[in-house]
């Protein structure tokens, strides 16, 4: 038992603890910004990841070069743009995949993202898709860099916003507000009333929000308007009408908020909708 515990003990002092921000890499210990470099060094196919993104069939996952155009798409993407074969989008830009005026805005956004412009951080967007049916995500899009620094790309994804498991305790607590947003989204809403409804602070509904929803409260605000707006574009009411039926009293701060959720204006919207999208 003795000789048990002094072997141990010469064990213990022959491996002398490893620094911090080290990484144990091929028996070798390095920095972790090393250990990252020397590894993605080693991998053959630096997107290996596309294999992952094949299997998640709520992500549209991409990867563009610098004249936007495809490089690496998994298939969720594929199948929503009503196509069979990755190649059908290889080597094409947005707007040769998509239906205008979808494709051009889509283009216009990888621009300004390869010019150096900030990255899109979980955006909330309705994308419609080739059945016309429309769906909700938050997109992310960030620029790709080489070891200078220069912008060679860019990759992203866009997550579908799942519906929340209102049997989840956590729902009940924000139920009476969301209720408030869907049953009043055509009346001035101000964070701090949707508190007062769900006896929270205005930190509190936040955060219960983000883990139920993915969204803010305000986030949800604008799905709801542009949801209802989305379908009643689908009728003849004119366009100033449903801005002030989706609680919009500005037609111009109407237009601007659908672009920046759909991509489009209100009245190209309605003509995509209609198959009149060209």
């Amino acid at each position: 038992m003795i000789d048990d515990e002094i072997c141990t003990m010469a064990i213990k002092q022959e491996t002398p603890p490893r620094a911090a921000g080290t990484i144990a890499f091929m028996h070798t210990e390095l920095p972790h910004d090393d250990a990252r470099r020397a590894l993605g060094a080693g991998i053959a196919d630096p997107f290996f990841s596309e294999a992952l993104f094949d299997a998640l069939p709520d992500v549209v996952f991409f990867v563009k070069d610098v004249e936007c155009r495809y490089v690496v798409v998994n298939q969720t993407l594929v199948q929503r743009c009503g196509q069979r074969h990755k190649s059908a989008l290889i080597g094409r830009t947005p707007a040769e995949v998509f239906a205008r005026p979808f494709g051009q805005t889509y283009l216009a956004q990888d621009m300004a993202v390869l010019a150096g412009g900030n990255d899109i951080e979980d955006q909330l967007e309705l994308h419609l898709y080739p059945n016309r049916d429309p769906g909700w995500c938050l997109t992310r899009k960030t620029a790709l860099r080489d070891a200078e620094g220069r912008i060679v790309g860019l990759t992203g994804v866009s997550r579908d916003l799942a519906m929340a498991d209102k049997k989840n305790p956590a729902y009940r607590k924000v139920a009476a507000a969301v209720n408030l947003i869907h049953q009043e989204y055509g009346q001035p809403l101000q964070l701090a009333e949707l508190a007062r409804t769900a006896h929270m602070s205005v930190a509190q509904i936040e955060r219960y929000f983000l883990r139920i929803f993915h969204l803010t409260p305000r986030q949800m605000i604008i799905q709801t308007r542009v949801e209802a707006a989305s379908r009643l574009l689908k009728g003849t009411a004119s366009v100033a009408e449903i801005a002030q039926a989706c609680g919009y009293g500005d037609h111009s701060a109407f237009t601007r908020q659908f672009k920046a959720t759909t991509g489009v204006t209100p009245t190209q919207y309605r003509q995509a909708v209609a198959g009149k999208g060209g």
